[in-house]
């Protein structure tokens, strides 16, 4: 040491910085990845429902997704997703629609078999949607979700092949033997369906 002191080079202070971002951008990248590869549908948030609420299987391979299934929670947003997360409620959807601003959740992959419809063929054979909201509140159904939810049910019918009609779309009380009446009377089919045709 000739006693004068050496300050690192500006190209090393840099290559060191660089050095120590790296890991939280690939932690943050990976994050965003899987995020990404938990859902289907990729406006979605993945918002996993307990997996004592549904049946993990393989569809289209294992059952044919034949129909997509309008609901409404008689819950918030935030509470259907916590039933969706307790084992104890046995029960589940594959989306989740929020009034406000048509935020979607995904709670259990379109491969696997939602209870939602109260019917076990109807199980195997659709993606349920549900939609916060009242089936006597007709303020639950905004714009926002009815265009943000007709997206999405767009893209389920052109991914499984759905054709976009009321026979193949359907409330929760066509269902035989569901004993439910949502989306309800306010519900409007017509727009809906109209939207999904233009997504």
């Amino acid at each position: 040491m000739d006693g004068t002191r050496r300050f690192p080079s500006r190209r090393r202070l840099l290559q060191s910085a660089v050095a120590a971002a790296v890991p939280a951008t690939l932690a943050t990248t990976n994050h965003a990845t899987a995020q990404a590869w938990a859902v289907d549908y990729p406006l979605a948030e993945w918002v996993p429902a307990s997996t004592s609420n549904y049946t993990a299987s393989s569809r289209p391979t294992s059952y044919p997704i034949d129909y997509v299934v309008i609901h409404v929670t008689q819950e918030t947003y935030a509470d259907t997703l916590a039933i969706f997360q307790n084992p104890a409620k046995r029960v589940s959807a594959h989306y989740v629609v929020r009034s406000r601003d048509g935020h979607i959740a995904q709670c259990v992959r379109d491969r696997n078999i939602g209870w939602h419809a109260g019917n076990w063929t109807y199980n195997t054979r659709s993606i349920g949607i549900e939609h916060e909201g009242w089936i006597d509140k007709p303020q639950y159904f905004t714009n926002a979700m009815y265009e943000q939810s007709a997206a999405l049910t767009a893209a389920i019918c052109a991914t499984y092949d759905i054709p976009m009609d009321r026979e193949h779309i359907i409330g929760h009380h066509q269902i035989p033997g569901s004993g439910h009446t949502d989306p309800g009377p306010y519900w409007d089919w017509s727009r809906y369906i109209r939207l999904v045709n233009f997504a």
